[in-house]
C-alpha cells in the first residue's frame, strides 16, 4: 500500500472523476453496485462486503490512463494537443470477516483527479497551461449481514488531496503564476446489497460530497517585467474545490451457469461546483482574486455489461456506457476537457490456483467532438478527446 502512494501520478477523466477503483468492475462497464466481490465492495458498496465468502479478502490494481485532447480555434486555422503524461489511478483492499454476519475493512483509492498539460505558449494559456488534481481515500469500512439476503454498511472517508495549477496572470501583464496547495477533509460511504435468490442481486450505494478546502496554498508568479511592482513574486491564497456526491443503482442476474447481465445506473450530484474562486491573501486593486464561472449540472451515467464464464480457470467481461458532460455551454474551461464520452470495456480474469485472481481490464473512452466557448475570456472552439486505459489487478480470498 505505501509503494502505490509513492508512486501514483495524478488522474485523469471525464469531469474530474475517477471510477477505476477494480479490475472486474472496470471489465463489466465500471459496473460494481450489484456485486459482491470481496474487498472491493468497499468503494463499490459497503453493503455488499458482508456477503464475502471467504474470512480474507486482499485486492490491488492499477490502471494507466493514456489520454489526448485536441483544441481547433473557431474562425482559424490554429490547433493545439495536449501533452499528458501517462496518470496512474490505483486502489488497494484489505477485509476480515469478524463473524459470519459482520465483516470490517479498510481501502485506499483515488476516485477524483485531473491532470492535462497543454503548451505555455497556447491560445488558451490565460484559461490553463497544466493542472495536476489528486485525491487519495482512505475508507475504514464496516458491513453487517441481516438474514441471508439483505446486506448493508458505511465507511469514514479520509480524503488527502493536492493541486498544482500553472496559468498565465490574470491581469493585462504579461507573466505566468503557478499555484501549489494540499487539503485534507471527511466524507461518507453508504451501501444496501439485496440478494432474493442464486440469480438475482441489486445495490445501491451513496458516496456524499468532500469539500477539499485550500486555507494557505502558495502561489509564486515568473517572466513579470521588472519595472511592474504591483504584482508579488510570492504569495499565499486559499480555494475550495468540490467532489461532487455519488448516487448508484445497480442489478446483476445470472441469466445460466455461464452467462451474466448487469446495468447500473450513476447520478453524479455536479451542480455543486458551481465557480472556482482563487482569493490571494497579498493582492490588491490591480491584482484581485480569481473568480471564475463553472455552473456544472447533475449528470447521469447509464452502464451495460456482461460476464462469461470461459472456465473454472478463465472468466471474461465486456461493457459499455455513455458519460454526458457535465460542463456548462457557456463556461467551458480547458483545465479539464470533459465532453460527451461513449466507452467500451474489457476484461479478463485468471485464476490459476484456488483463491487467486488476476485481472485484467481495457477501457476506450471517445469524447465526442464539440464546439465549446469560454465566455468570460471570449474564447472559443472544437474539441476532441481520446483515452486508452489499460489495468492489471490482482487479489487473493482464503
Amino acid at each position: 500500500m505505501l509503494l502505490f502512494l509513492f508512486v501514483v501520478s495524478n488522474l485523469f477523466a471525464g469531469g474530474y472523476q475517477v471510477r477505476l477503483q477494480g479490475q472486474k468492475q472496470t471489465g463489466i462497464g465500471l459496473i460494481g453496485t450489484p456485486f459482491a466481490l470481496g474487498g472491493s465492495s468497499i468503494f463499490y458498496n459497503p453493503g455488499a462486503l458482508s456477503f464475502m465468502k471467504e474470512n480474507y479478502s486482499f485486492s490491488a490494481g492499477v490502471s494507466g490512463i493514456m489520454a489526448t485532447a485536441v483544441f481547433r480555434q473557431k474562425d482559424s486555422d490554429y490547433k493545439a494537443k495536449t501533452d499528458n503524461s501517462l496518470s496512474t489511478p490505483f486502489y488497494f483492499y484489505g477485509a476480515v470477516k469478524v463473524i459470519d454476519d459482520l465483516s470490517v475493512g479498510v481501502g485506499v483509492f483515488t476516485p477524483f483527479g485531473s491532470s492535462t498539460t497543454w503548451d505555455s505558449d497556447w491560445n488558451g494559456r490565460k484559461s490553463i497551461q497544466d493542472i495536476s488534481l489528486s485525491a487519495i481515500f482512505i475508507q475504514p469500512t464496516v458491513s453487517y449481514k441481516i438474514g441471508d439476503k439483505f446486506g448493508i454498511g458505511a465507511g469514514l472517508d479520509i480524503v488527502i488531496g493536492s493541486v498544482d495549477l500553472t496559468k498565465e496572470l490574470p491581469t493585462p501583464v504579461d507573466g505566468q503564476m503557478n499555484l501549489d496547495g494540499s487539503s485534507t477533509a471527511l466524507g461518507f460511504n453508504v451501501g444496501a446489497y439485496f440478494k432474493p435468490n442464486d440469480e438475482l442481486s441489486i445495490g445501491i450505494d451513496y458516496r456524499s460530497k468532500v469539500n477539499m478546502k485550500v486555507d494557505d496554498g502558495d502561489f509564486k508568479t515568473t517572466d513579470v517585467p521588472s519595472s511592474v511592482t504591483f504584482i508579488p513574486e510570492t504569495g499565499n491564497f486559499s480555494a475550495e474545490l468540490p467532489l461532487p456526491a455519488n448516487l448508484d443503482f445497480g442489478i446483476a442476474y445470472q441469466v445460466s451457469e455461464k452467462f451474466l447481465l448487469a446495468a447500473e445506473l450513476n447520478i453524479i450530484f455536479w451542480s455543486v461546483y458551481d465557480s472556482l474562486i482563487i482569493d490571494f491573501k497579498q493582492n490588491n486593486e490591480d491584482f484581485a482574486d480569481s473568480r471564475n464561472p463553472r455552473e456544472y449540472s447533475n449528470s447521469f451515467i447509464p452502464r451495460l455489461g456482461a460476464e462469461y464464464k470461459i472456465s473454472d480457470t478463465f472468466i471474461a467481461r465486456a461493457g459499455i456506457y455513455y458519460d454526458k458532460t457535465p460542463t456548462n455551454e457557456d463556461y467551458f474551461s480547458p483545465e479539464t476537457v470533459s465532453l460527451d464520452q461513449i466507452a467500451f470495456t474489457l476484461g479478463l480474469s485468471i485464476m490459476p490456483v484456488e483463491g487467486l485472481s488476476i485481472d485484467l481490464s481495457y477501457l476506450q473512452l471517445e469524447g465526442l467532438e464539440s464546439d465549446k466557448k469560454y465566455t468570460p475570456d471570449n474564447f472559443e472552439g472544437t474539441y476532441k478527446t481520446r483515452a486508452f486505459i489499460p489495468g492489471l489487478g490482482i487479489s487473493y480470498n482464503f
